[in-house]
């Protein structure tokens, strides 16, 4: 077995797609539109995505603009050589399209591992994480 894809729901598809593109570097993989089933979606993901890579599909369901996204979803954790360079490389972008870092680069309790939080134009969480050495 192995981890495909995760599903989030959108509520501006290419708001999202530019954000996912343009703030973290992923590739615009595929798009699907389902018109007659009232949907569209586009899979964005890094590296080609499957089979080497999960991706994440953006789901737009007509006429449904936001969420309530409850409190039982976590985030999403990318890994990056360098939190506070990727941190200083997105703050404009992702301001630009909606979304902010909400958790400044720095240690996790404790450890030498560095993180830092950003939200999606939709708020859902995404954790950078730094490995220490």
């Amino acid at each position: 077995m192995r981890l495909l894809h995760t599903m989030l729901r959108v509520g501006n598809l290419q708001r999202s797609i530019d954000f996912y593109t343009q703030v973290l570097g992923m590739e615009l993989l595929r798009t699907t539109q389902r018109p007659e089933q009232q949907y569209d979606l586009a899979f964005v993901g890094y590296g080609g995505g499957n089979p080497g890579q999960a991706e994440i599909e953006l789901t737009y369901n007509y006429g449904t603009d936001q969420y309530e996204l409850g409190t039982a979803y976590g985030h999403i954790a990318i890994g990056v050589p360098d939190v506070a360079a990727t941190c200083a490389a997105v703050r404009d972008k992702a301001a630009a399209l909606g979304g902010a870092i909400t958790r400044e680069p720095g240690p996790v309790k404790g450890g030498s591992t560095v993180i830092a939080f950003i939200t999606d134009p939709d708020g859902y969480k995404i954790e950078l994480i730094q490995r220490g050495t």
